[in-house]
């Protein structure tokens, strides 16, 4: 079955990774992270290197190293999380991508862009402290 709304999988550990890091008291390491998420170390390992190369993560090396957040989480969307991992958001302007249509109106009456909207209204308004 088809998924209609799919998060890739590093999107899902970007996300998922800052809110356990903002909860955790310390340093959180990568297999911290996979056993929370059930995520690959290899494939946690990729995402953090996003993040911190975006500042929104530090990363330590060593027995007690791992990561903490660079800034408060009031102060971190979930849009900035996003685009870390997946680039820029663009609103799709026809679900196909075509440019142009054949028909005068579209067949889908522009749903997946008004979803494309309500979901980066969404992650604009979020922050990670609205998960803590």
């Amino acid at each position: 079955m088809s998924n209609i709304v799919h998060l890739s999988e590093a999107a899902s550990i970007g996300l998922h990774a800052l809110i356990i890091i903002a909860k955790a008291d310390g340093m959180v390491n990568v297999q911290t992270i996979a056993d929370l998420t059930g995520s690959s170390r290899h494939h946690i390992a990729k995402v953090m290197q996003r993040l911190t190369r975006e500042n929104l993560i530090a990363s330590s090396r060593g027995p007690s190293g791992g990561f903490e957040l660079l800034r408060a989480p009031e102060e971190i969307t979930l849009l900035e999380i996003f685009e870390a991992i997946e680039g820029k958001m663009t609103i799709p302007r026809c679900p196909a991508d075509h440019k142009v249509c054949p028909f005068d109106k579209c067949l889908l009456d522009n749903v997946t862009q008004k979803m494309a909207l309500d979901f980066l209204a969404y992650v604009k308004d979020k922050t990670v402290k609205d998960y803590l």
